[in-house]
């Protein structure tokens, strides 16, 4: 048993090491800008690989330099809960699994009674506190145990940072496209102008674009992402900023 015991031991002092890693990270980003993400990083690599260089865009902003537009725009299309929550919203998080069970569920009677069945799309309620922890720390996989590492992470900034100095490193490093990161950069590669002067319309857009980047970004003319963000834009006056 001593030999297993010592494996334990190590292990937690391992995890709390880690945790405390973390601490020491998130507590210098009070007054340091974070210069990139491991999933940027990860990207950076991706695209050096693939296209032979690395075209990238990013360049940080001050939160008073965004335009109010945008942070509504990502609140309302992400998180309409993020102004209360403490990281992690438990009751949104519940409706996302329930909502992925009946998906489930129903591709699964499709296929019982001989029918094709789209491979249920995945809903995941996480806040935007928990996908600005998940691209700052953690890789893409997807395992209960980097969700779990997820969770602490986000209740780690929730303590240490402020609400608005979250939403400014997320804005600032979140993708928007193939190397494109941060508002700044996505306002001027759509739109031409610097991210305080985006309109409704097009912080609204901006804000339909994130789950899926990459994608919008090939097919600007997407009747999607126009319905979509005239809904968003529409929510946009409900949404509370920090």
């Amino acid at each position: 048993m001593k030999p297993l015991l010592r494996w334990i031991v190590l292990l937690l002092l391992a995890v709390g090491l880690l945790q405390l890693f973390f601490v020491a990270r998130i507590a210098a980003m009070v007054v340091i800008d974070p210069q990139s993400t491991t999933f940027q990083r990860s990207e950076a690599w991706r695209i050096a690989q693939g296209a032979g260089g690395l075209r990238w865009r990013q360049q940080w902003v001050a939160y008073d330099q965004i335009s109010d537009n945008l942070k509504r725009a990502v609140i309302a299309s992400e998180d309409d809960g993020y102004a209360d929550h403490d990281g992690v919203d438990w009751d949104a998080i519940e409706k996302a699994w329930a909502k992925n069970s009946r998906a489930e569920e129903l591709a699964e009677q499709r296929a019982a009674a001989g029918r094709k069945a789209r491979v249920p799309r995945v809903v995941g309620g996480s806040t935007i506190t928990q996908q600005l922890a998940k691209n700052l720390f953690l890789s893409g996989e997807r395992s209960l145990l980097r969700k779990g590492q997820e969770f602490v992470l986000a209740l780690m900034l929730e303590a240490m940072l402020d609400k608005r100095r979250i939403l400014e490193i997320y804005l600032n490093n979140v993708e928007w496209g193939e190397g494109v990161f941060g508002a700044q950069a996505a306002a001027e590669h759509y739109f031409r102008k610097p991210a305080s002067r985006l309109s409704t319309y097009e912080a609204a857009r901006l804000a339909v674009m994130l789950p899926r980047p990459k994608y919008f970004e090939k097919i600007p003319g997407s009747a999607y992402l126009a319905g979509r963000a005239s809904t968003i834009a529409a929510r946009m006056p409900q949404a509370r900023l920090p």
